[in-house]
This record gives structure tokens, sequence and C-alpha cells, in this order.
């Protein structure tokens, strides 16, 4: 196909882990041709991300890659670092899943994309400057000015995320490989970045892989379709064939399983309770001191980040938390949980008046109340394994249970989450990003608290597992009087 800019053929992906061999990618074919949008679904886990990394030359060093890989023409597989470094950034640049492992902590913003500009596109660092504020502004983040000399830590998931879009769109690239590039974005967000997306597809004639779990996105976005299941492509469609005539049964299952405003709840809403509010915050505000460059030296200003927040949570009751990127709701979740300071505000759990400076106080509510992280990598400890990850809490709170009684354990909850027994010994980074987001709900979930806060709980799992950690929610408000505090940008989740 002489329009191809990506052919490939018979890709199979191999790791040497100490439980044996791991097949992540068996036999993968396919194309995208100029301006195509092929969209690529399937289960976290899957291959989906594997067949873009591996194809060109960013898979692990244990990674065993067989097959053929021709980017406009040319073998991409064998290519030294020196010519895939010419390559990637500027012909085919990436949107990474998580952009907290993506960009550079001790870089600020502006150096990590002025590097890039002037690397590829010979600029001066004037003219680097700005550029990269011009695509800081078109990816909309409210103010690029202040963001260019900001650092990765002092930005939401969301403003990360668009970060790395602009990044990866401000050479203008022959191949754009999207990994889920709107997962942490509220809906007014994703569609700004998604109508850029089609922009550059159009304006440039880019070819676009889009993977991606929201069949939302792949509706808007792809002209067809691939669907991967356990390393291998089961069926290839137009993106009207896929949804009128699904022809795998994976993928009647996966249509099956997407959460829809107007559709069916996963439980019914239980009944409200008589009983006092388990979680009371009143008033509650945090502020950051902000530096902004202003003359010679400059002056300091303040982010009311959360200003004035007041709520109430009975047992066995699911509140839910909505809005754009940047409004404060990951600030509200941390502050709630007493992993930040106040600067004013009460928060009452269980009765009880969490007090910063009560250390033991707040060490004992631990037990009780949990939170599930948006950046799963953020929240793992790199040298812990996934099993260890999650009994972590019975360690502290659980000293009754042996080291059998832990892992028979760890393994149930596993299971309830929809993580295979056999990834017990593996570590954060030999697993997909949903799959490391199931392990954090796992080890939230593992002492069975009494409140949960979700910030973006469920953002980067695929929608059949996200309907699986839905029920498993659902059932533990049901069988416990568990409730949660749900923070998310999907209203169609929320609802659920």
């Amino acid at each position: 196909m002489s329009s191809a800019v990506l052919d490939i053929k018979n890709l199979s992906v191999a790791f040497d882990t100490p439980d044996g061999v791991v097949e992540a990618v068996k036999g993968v074919s396919l194309t995208i041709a100029k301006g195509e949008c092929l969209g690529i679904v399937g289960e976290s886990g899957s291959g989906k991300t594997q067949t873009f990394l591996s194809a060109f030359g960013l898979s692990a060093e244990n990674a065993r890659v067989t097959g053929s890989v021709k980017f406009s023409g040319q073998e991409a597989l064998g290519l030294t670092r020196k010519e895939l470094d010419n390559i990637r950034g500027r012909y085919v640049a990436f949107v990474f899943q998580d952009p907290l492992t993506a960009l550079t902590p001790h870089l600020s913003i502006g150096r990590q994309m002025c590097e890039g500009l002037i690397h590829h596109l010979q600029l001066t660092p004037a003219r680097a400057r700005e550029r990269a504020e011009e695509w800081l502004e078109r990816v909309r983040l409210p103010d690029a000015t202040r963001c260019f000399n900001q650092y990765p830590h002092e930005l939401s998931g969301g403003m990360r995320q668009r970060v790395t879009i602009a990044m990866a769109m401000m050479c203008e690239p022959a191949l754009l490989i999207a990994d889920e590039p709107t997962s942490a974005l509220d809906a007014t967000v994703q569609a700004q970045i998604l109508d850029l997306i089609e922009d550059l597809r159009k304006d440039t004639y880019a070819a676009v892989a889009l993977v991606t779990h929201d069949m939302g996105v792949i509706a808007r976005m792809a002209q067809r379709v691939a669907v991967m299941h356990k390393g291998e492509i089961v069926e290839t469609d137009s993106v009207k064939g896929i949804f009128a005539s699904p022809v795998a049964e994976y993928t009647r299952a996966l249509l099956k399983a997407v959460p829809r405003i107007d559709g069916e709840r996963v439980l019914a809403s239980p009944p409200p309770r008589e009983a006092s509010p388990i979680l009371t915050v009143d008033d509650l505000r945090v502020h950051f001191p902000v530096r902004v460059e202003a003359g010679l030296f400059g002056q300091t200003k303040i982010l009311r980040a959360v200003d004035g927040v007041s709520l109430e949570l009975g047992a066995g009751e699911t509140l839910g938390v909505v809005g754009e990127s940047g409004s404060g709701k990951s600030t509200l979740a941390r502050a709630i949980a007493q992993l930040l300071p106040r600067n004013a505000g009460a928060v009452s759990f269980l009765g009880r008046n969490l007090l910063p400076s009560e250390r033991e106080a707040v060490a004992r509510a631990r037990q009780d109340l949990q939170i599930v992280f948006q950046d799963p990598h953020a929240s793992l400890d790199p040298r812990m394994t996934i099993g260890n990850s999650i009994a972590e809490p019975l360690l502290a709170f659980a000293p009754q249970l042996d080291r059998a009684g832990r892992e028979q354990r760890v393994i149930s909850m596993m299971g309830r989450t929809g993580l295979a027994p056999e990834l017990i010994n593996r570590y954060p980074h030999e697993l997909s990003g949903g799959q490391n987001q199931r392990v954090g709900v796992a080890r939230a979930m593992i002492m069975y608290p009494k409140l949960v806060i979700c910030d973006e709980a469920v953002s980067a799992l695929d929608v059949s597992i996200q309907a699986q950690v839905l029920r498993l929610l659902g059932d533990l408000q049901r069988d416990l009087g568990a409730s949660f505090l749900f923070i998310s940008h999907d209203l169609a989740v929320v609802r659920q």
C-alpha cells in the first residue's frame, strides 16, 4: 500500500520473566494510511500499547521483537538508537497514557518543550519559547506563560496530559501515536483536544493511531477500528461496521459494557439512611503560594485551589464530584484524606474531627478511609511487587494474618478487580496503565473500608473492567455499607 505511513506485519513481542515467557503481542498485522485515524481498542493488558512501543524501539530490554515494521516505506525494526532518535519526536510522536511518567520531574514544562523544538526544528531559544507557549494555549491551558515556568508536579493530571499532547503535536509529525490521550480529561477539554488532533490530521494529512478504551472517542475520531484481545487482533473493520454489526463475540461484549448516561445503572441507589453522616466537610480551603515572573524580581500570588467547600456523606451513600481538570477535585480529595494541609475548615470522619496535628488519630482513621489515586504509577512503589503493594495495608491493620493468610486475601481481591493471580509477583513497570489502576483499587479495598475516595479510579480502565470495578464498588456498598466520594470527569460513569 503506497500511501501507508505505517505497515506492521506479523509483529510478535515476548518478555522473559521469572515466571516464564510472556507473549504480549502475537502476530499482529495492521496498516495506517496517510490522513487516516485507526482506532485500537481492547482490554487493558491486551497488547495495544506494546504493539507501538516495540515498533519504534521503546520496549523493555528483556523484550524479544520479531516481524516487520515499515514507517514511510523504511524498515524501523533494527534501526540504531541514533536513527530512531531522529525519527521519534519529529516524524513519529507519542502521547503516553501516564503523563506523570512521561514528563521529567526536575525540568520545567517550558524547558522540556523547547528541547524538542530546538533539537528537531533547529529553532532559536526565543522562537522555541514562542512556539511552545502557542501550543500550550492551543491545548486550552488557562495561563500558558505560568505553565511554561511550572514543573509537572505543580499541574493537575488533566493539565499534565494536555502538556504531553502539546509536546507531541508541536512538531507536526507524520504519525501520531495517541495512547489514551483523553483518559484524564473532562468532557469539555476532551472535545477540544480531539478537535486539535482532528485538525492536525486534516491539515498535515498525518496518520493517527488512537489507542483507547473509550468507544465514544473511537466513534468520533476513527475511520477504521482494530480490536485486540490477548495480544491478537480479533477483528478489523470500519467504524460503522464495528458498531452496527460486530463479528467477534469479544467486540460485542466490549460494546455492551460501554456506560451510557441514559442507560441502566449497575446497581440501584441504596435507600437513604437516617444515621448521622460519616463524613462532614465544612468550609474547607486549600491555598498555594505561586511565584509569578514579573519584572526583575517576580511576585507571589495565592492560588485558591479549594475555596470554601462544604459537604456531607452518609453511610452507604455515593457522592459524585465532577468538574473540569484543574478545578480542585483532587486537591479536595487529598485534603479530606489528610494528605495535604488545609488553610481553613474542618473535616469530621466517623464523628471524630481530623486535626492535622493529631497524627495518631489520623493514622487510626486510615483503616476506614482509603483513597484510589488518579496516577497509579505515582502511588505504587516501583520496588515492590504487585502482591506486596496490595498486602501493605494488611501489615499495618491486620497483624493477626500470617503470610499465607495475607496472600490468600490478596489473590481473592485481585480476582474481584480483574487481575490474574499470576501477576502477583510482577512489578508496576511490567503492567499496563489500566492494570496498575486495578492494583490501586485492590489495595484500597483490601481492608473493606467504610469510606473510599475514588479520584478518577476507573478513568484508565477499559469498559469491560470498568463495569466490573463499578460492580465491585456497588457490592461493597451493598454488603458492607461502604461510602464513596467518587471524583470523575465522566458523567456516564458517575451516573452508574
